[in-house]
């Protein structure tokens, strides 16, 4: 497995609160992670198996994963929000990241106000992915026993014993307990967490669950320590049509093993139809990478509208295929609000990548773009590696009609009769060293 780079944390806007998200992967499809709750987005990355576990969903989709708000990075909030308020937060970071169709894969907590943003919203869930959930949160401890195991939850917070159960740690080390309690006091405080908990047990889905109408996957363990696999069972039986696979040794947290290939393997079968083989081949080639991206894309939707704005993205993308083509490139995905492609030649991608700033300028809609030379992952019609990475953050150092590529680019199309001004040297979050860019000039 490749080296883990953290990805960049950016903030969507959800009414007056900031909602920190993340995005990874180059699959072709969306799939936004709904976390339980405890979640920090930089933090987990501490953890053992969630890098890993993270490039393994990677293979088939992009990544999306969010704090909530009161959680983790985004904004601390009064009270403890509402399942109606946790669906803005969804929605607005699906919005920030041009998805206009997800993948929702919902965790714990994340289960019920999953199930009501796909009943709610169906148009904007291709599938509804649901492990370790529960129809209603009460299910557990008699509400005369609560207030006391509450109790005894915030006295512990912070120490790691809460996290111990959820990831299944029967004898947890000192160095472990430090990570996970790390974990547990960088999410939220202990009084946070008490009230979550006590709103949590007025949550119940149950008039909802018969109006999910989005292809659903309920998955549990016989082993979950934090929600007995009988809440699972029942969530998977009251879904119409919903496919229910239960497992034995995992835990609650199952992304925090590095057992949990068979579960990686169930979603991406569940949703490609593509199981992949043990060892599957990865193809790696030398390519030139091109990102691409609408300026001030949510700006402009509220200025048009969202007929003309979906107009103007089905333009964009016609567009973008033909100039693509034309330069003998292969558009790999699109993103929402951009490209991604690669090339077999660094002068052709340049060449396209001005040639699709000056068509989409006709448009009205400024570009941003950014190129960069190196070894890619081919797996099928996905491609992944190091130069992605690299090519998208001199994306997000360009500004709006600009082609910016690193100094590996200019030096393979010397000759070549393209111009380039310096732009200086940079640091790209994630990638090591310093990196000389340059703007590609017409």
């Amino acid at each position: 497995m490749a080296d883990f780079i953290m990805p960049q944390t950016q903030y969507a806007r959800s009414g007056d609160v900031s909602i920190a998200y993340q995005v990874t992967g180059d699959g072709p499809i969306d799939l936004l992670i709904v976390p339980g709750s405890i979640s920090h987005l930089e933090v987990v990355h501490e953890l053992p198996c969630i890098s890993n576990n993270a490039q393994r969903l990677g293979r088939f989709a992009r990544i999306i994963s969010f704090d909530k708000r009161g959680q983790g990075l985004s904004d601390r909030v009064s009270g403890v929000p509402s399942l109606e308020e946790r669906m803005d937060d969804v929605r607005a970071v699906l919005d920030a990241v041009g998805s206009r169709k997800t993948v929702l894969l919902g965790m714990s907590e994340g289960c019920p106000m999953s199930v009501l943003f796909s009943a709610t919203h169906p148009d904007r869930v291709s599938h509804l992915v649901l492990v370790g959930g529960f129809v209603r949160a009460g299910y557990s401890i008699p509400a005369a026993q609560f207030e006391a195991f509450a109790d005894r939850a915030v006295a512990n917070w912070g120490s790691g014993q809460m996290m111990k159960h959820v990831v299944g740690l029967a004898d947890a080390s000192q160095e472990q307990l430090a990570a996970l309690g790390k974990f547990e006091r960088m999410s939220c405080s202990p009084g946070a967490f008490k009230a979550i908990m006590v709103m949590n047990r007025l949550i119940d889905v149950t008039p909802v669950l018969q109006s999910v109408r989005v292809p659903t996957l309920v998955l549990h363990s016989q082993a979950d320590a934090v929600v007995p696999v009988s809440e699972g069972r029942k969530l998977g039986a009251a879904i119409p049509g919903a496919r229910y696979i239960e497992y034995e040794g995992l835990p609650h947290g199952v992304f925090f093993t590095a057992e949990c290939e068979r579960v990686i393997g169930d979603i991406e079968e569940f949703v490609t139809g593509h199981r992949p083989e043990a060892g599957e081949d990865v193809d790696r080639v030398l390519a030139t990478v091109l990102f691409t991206d609408i300026v001030n894309s949510t700006t402009k939707a509220i200025e048009v509208g969202d007929r003309r704005w979906h107009e103007l993205l089905d333009s964009h993308d016609r567009l973008a295929a033909q100039v693509v083509e034309r330069h003998r490139g292969k558009l790999v995905k699109n993103t929402g609000d951009g490209i991604l492609a690669t090339f077999d030649g660094p002068g052709r991608g340049v060449r396209c990548a001005l040639a699709l700033g000056e068509a989409a300028r006709q448009l009205g809609l400024p570009l941003r773009a950014g190129l960069h030379t190196g070894e890619i992952e081919v797996r099928g019609r996905d491609v992944g590696g190091i130069a992605v990475h690299v090519a998208a953050r001199v994306m997000g150092r360009s500004d709006a009609n600009e082609v910016l590529v690193s100094r590996v680019v200019t030096d393979l199309v010397a000759g070549a009769g393209l111009k380039f001004a310096e732009r200086g040297s940079f640091d790209l979050k994630g990638i090591p060293g310093a990196w000389d860019l340059f703007a590609a000039v017409q």
